[in-house]
């Protein structure tokens, strides 16, 4: 058995022990009745938040923007979006939030801005603008086409002709998303002050978005044809993005946005890496951890739900981590479908029993509480531009972000008008309101778990230790502090499994099971799909 004993347990920080829950404020609570959701309807609903038990809310852009990607194209970023409310309003949710010990962490979106934004309209108007150079221009080839081969993350060229200035401007998204140019002094202070406006008004974080993508190499170098099999084939590319990803330099900019967090008292900086390889996340890290507080791992994200599988990334994670490094784990997002979906509804409960007992940060996605899976939205009516411009596969992010599931009324409770987008066909049985009247509901499930995770030491800074040869369909393992021995068994197969536990206790107690059962004693067996929670003596 191999044991991880986390570094620094006295003196941890906030987020070290937070679990954190992800909104997309379009979908959580529409309080006006236009069919979107808005910071009036999280105000409404921050009593369900506490007595879900999370500690930290992260919301999705709710800057001012065109919305050509929802949030993604930033038009001012030191505002509110009227669709969303203003900045008064925004102070509110922050007192509330903060008055209910609730934290707010927003989107920060540095890789670009709006073709919208001031900044870009100025830069577009001449080639000898002032801002010119704060984004990324360059002239057609000799015979007229673009720069180089670069495309882009939505499928297309990564250039954009502009008629009145003569050159091609460069966007690794959306036409409407020019990258803006971090090699300029001006830009890289113009961003950290914006980032300062929220945290001088009491925002407790960022997480950063597609930093991967913020630096480019200087020689614009045709990119090479992917590896076959590879993480970037995976998402429907044709060429790998060598000289547009995570280049040197971007992980001084880490480090340089870290020293405005730490202008401010327990701010959290939390990034979205793009890596699904464990090693490729330490670089993040920083040396010493100047970078990212939590760098993103989406290892799990992408992985089969399988029990050797995931003991592999486990183990090959926790082997790596540098010293005081704290680990964090994600299994849904706005950007992925939802993991009731991925991994079969029989699978839900258990795949959140690991998160929530894994040592590390976990991230929730609004929703996965209640066993929310992906709404099938037709392609003519999708309205994600990733899905509509991908040319092949099922690459729409619209199934995902779906209205939230509040009551049997009509929309869900989410709204009085027809919402943006549809809600779930199962709603009427499928919501807070029912789940709450059921003791043996998800969302219950999901409460009792992390109320066990806030009340256990051991399973928000214990030490983590492997117990294998259970079965190949099984993954266990202890968490361990002071006088708590928790031991975690999870069955991944459709076969139950009997467990036999006297090698390591005279005594077990369930907490609890997916399947809400009592076992009892040292031996007994685990149900297909079961997942438990024991207490060892």
């Amino acid at each position: 058995m191999k044991t991880y004993h986390p570094h620094g347990t006295q003196n941890l920080k906030w987020w070290q022990t937070a679990v954190f829950y992800q909104i997309y404020p379009r979908s959580f609570q529409d309080s006006t009745g236009d069919g979107i959701g808005d910071l009036n309807g999280i105000i409404n609903r921050l009593d369900y938040l506490v007595d879900l038990g999370i500690n930290a809310i992260w919301i999705s852009p709710i800057f001012p923007s065109p919305m050509a990607d929802f949030g993604y194209d930033v038009s001012d970023y030191c505002d509110i979006h009227p669709m969303f409310g203003d900045l008064e309003t925004f102070d509110r949710l922050l007192d509330e939030a903060h008055t209910r010990n609730l934290k707010i962490i927003l989107d920060f979106v540095p890789n670009h801005s709006s073709n919208q934004h001031p900044w870009f309209l100025e830069s577009r108007s001449s080639r000898d603008n002032a801002k010119r150079n704060w984004y990324i221009w360059r002239d057609a080839k000799p015979d007229g086409s673009v720069p180089n081969n670069w495309v882009s993350m939505f499928g297309g060229p990564a250039w954009t002709w502009d008629e009145k200035t003569q050159q091609y401007y460069m966007h690794s998204f959306l036409p409407e998303q020019p990258d803006l140019n971090w090699r300029n002094p001006e830009v890289v202070e113009a961003m950290h002050n914006a980032l300062r406006f929220w945290l001088q008004r009491g925002v407790d974080g960022f997480r950063v978005d597609a930093i991967l993508c913020l630096i480019k190499h200087d020689s614009f170098q045709d990119n090479p044809p992917v590896t076959p099999g590879s993480y970037w084939e995976m998402w429907g590319h044709t060429l790998e993005p060598r000289y547009t990803v995570e280049q040197p330099e971007m992980f001084e900019h880490v480090r340089l946005m870290r020293r405005v967090f730490d202008e401010f008292e327990e701010r959290v900086h939390i990034g979205e890496t793009g890596t699904v390889d464990v090693s490729g996340l330490i670089p993040y890290y920083g040396r010493p951890l100047d970078g990212y507080d939590i760098p993103f791992n989406f290892k799990l994200l992408h992985a089969d739900w399988h029990a050797p599988t995931v003991r592999q990334i486990l183990g090959d994670y926790y082997d790596i981590l540098p010293a005081g490094g704290w680990p964090n784990f994600v299994y849904g997002n706005h950007d992925i479908h939802r993991f009731a979906t991925r991994y079969g509804y029989k699978n839900h409960r258990s795949v959140a029993m690991l998160l929530l007992t894994l040592w590390g940060i976990p991230t929730l996605y609004y929703g996965d509480e209640l066993g929310m899976e992906d709404v099938f939205i037709p392609v003519a009516q999708r309205i994600d531009p990733w899905g509509i411009n991908m040319p092949e596969g099922d690459f729409g992010r619209d199934p995902e972000r779906t209205p939230m599931q509040w009551d049997a009324s009509p929309h869900a409770g989410f709204t009085s008008s027809e919402p943006w987008l549809p809600v779930a066909d199962d709603y009427q049985t499928r919501n807070v309101a029912a789940e709450l009247a059921d003791k043996q509901s998800t969302l219950n499930f999901y409460k009792t778990l992390i109320q066990l995770r806030r009340s256990h030491p051991a399973l928000h800074n214990g030490a983590f230790t492997f117990v294998d040869g259970l079965g190949d369909d099984l993954l266990a393992y202890l968490r361990e502090a002071g006088d708590q021995r928790l031991l975690v068994c999870l069955n991944f197969g459709d076969q139950s499994r009997p467990i036999d536990l006297n090698h390591l206790t005279s005594s077990a107690e369930t907490l609890l099971s997916t399947h809400f059962n009592a076992h009892s004693g040292t031996t007994f067996t685990l149900q297909p799909h079961e997942s438990v929670l024991l207490q060892l003596k």
